[in-house]
């Protein structure tokens, strides 16, 4: 039979529990609001570099003089995996998906006879992969959102990111990060940095509706540009791959607190349910006592 003192303590310490799981889920939730805007604000202009640079690409691929950001290095030997994940726990299956996917494309790379090299934003990612790919780690970057996340910081590792290509460190460089949907749903996704993938169109093209069906969004119009499109290649293509890189990680911080939101209000349930439960085994095991003295009572008043 269970002693009343420690049924006690256990109560009162998933009540402090719950106490703590409820503070971090409002936390999470004023959190959410803020990033969930500022990755909704990063999408349309990402999203319209990212076409409009397809376009650009669409006239200069397979020219003698594309940027090398945009036409690679002829090979896919070396691939980078760029890892963003969070600095801390406790939001669910949020960093695991995403260490998930790695450690797929991993496996299909090294299986294929490809180099990996993985550059982890984040310390979670960093910790779960370096037990079985530790040294494939070239660098990690922490605290990315302390204390605050800003387009410098995605910057500095979009420069990094560039850096190691121009000096042939890698072939192909691959981004997976979480891209927020709800507060329950985050979509892994894995996006092409290196070299420049053009995005493929998501709508379909419907009964009388022209511009679902162009895949760039501009209705058949034809541009012409000043300078030239390897120029303004050569000199966004670069911003581009910061301006994706901060999109993501905008997505990754929406992710995390929803993420955290849904876990921490998943665990204020349950120790409501566990305090229920064990407040029930208490009645019933002081119950149980009581009864066991008024018995022993009666005998010995019997046996006088």
């Amino acid at each position: 039979m269970p002693n009343l003192k420690d049924l006690k303590v256990r109560i009162d310490s998933v009540k402090s529990t719950r106490k703590i799981t409820s503070a971090m889920k409002m936390v999470a939730a004023a959190k959410l609001r803020r990033a969930q805007e500022q990755a909704e604000a990063s999408r349309p202009y990402a999203q319209r570099m990212e076409r409009m640079l397809g376009s650009l690409a669409a006239a200069a691929a397979g020219q003698a003089g594309a940027p090398k950001l945009l036409a690679g290095t002829g090979k896919e030997d070396t691939h980078l995996i760029v890892v963003a994940t969070a600095d801390r726990g406790l939001c669910g299956g949020f960093n695991s998906s995403i260490v998930r996917e790695a450690r797929r494309m991993i496996r299909s790379l090294v299986g294929d006879g490809k180099t990996v090299k993985i550059l982890c934003v984040g310390r979670k990612g960093r910790d779960q992969l370096r037990r079985d790919y530790g040294s494939m780690i070239v660098e990690t970057v922490e605290d990315i959102a302390k204390p605050a996340l800003t387009f410098d910081k995605a910057s500095a590792i979009g420069e990094r990111v560039v850096a190691m290509f121009e000096d042939s460190e890698f072939d192909v460089c691959t981004l997976i990060y979480a891209e927020f949907r709800s507060a329950i749903s985050q979509i892994v996704t894995p996006q092409q940095l290196i070299p420049f993938a053009p995005p493929k169109s998501k709508d379909k093209k419907k009964d009388g509706d022209d511009e679902a069906g162009d895949e760039n969004g501009m209705n058949g119009a034809v541009y012409e540009y000043e300078p030239g499109e390897e120029e303004i290649l050569t000199a966004l293509l670069p911003t581009n791959i910061s301006v994706q890189v901060f999109k993501a990680l905008l997505e990754n911080a929406a992710s995390e607190h929803g993420a955290r939101m849904t876990a921490m209000d998943n665990a204020t349930r349950n120790a409501g349910d566990m305090i229920n439960n064990l407040t029930l085994v208490y009645n019933r095991t002081r119950q149980a006592a009581i009864t066991g003295e008024l018995i022993e009572i009666i005998s010995a008043k019997e046996a006088m």
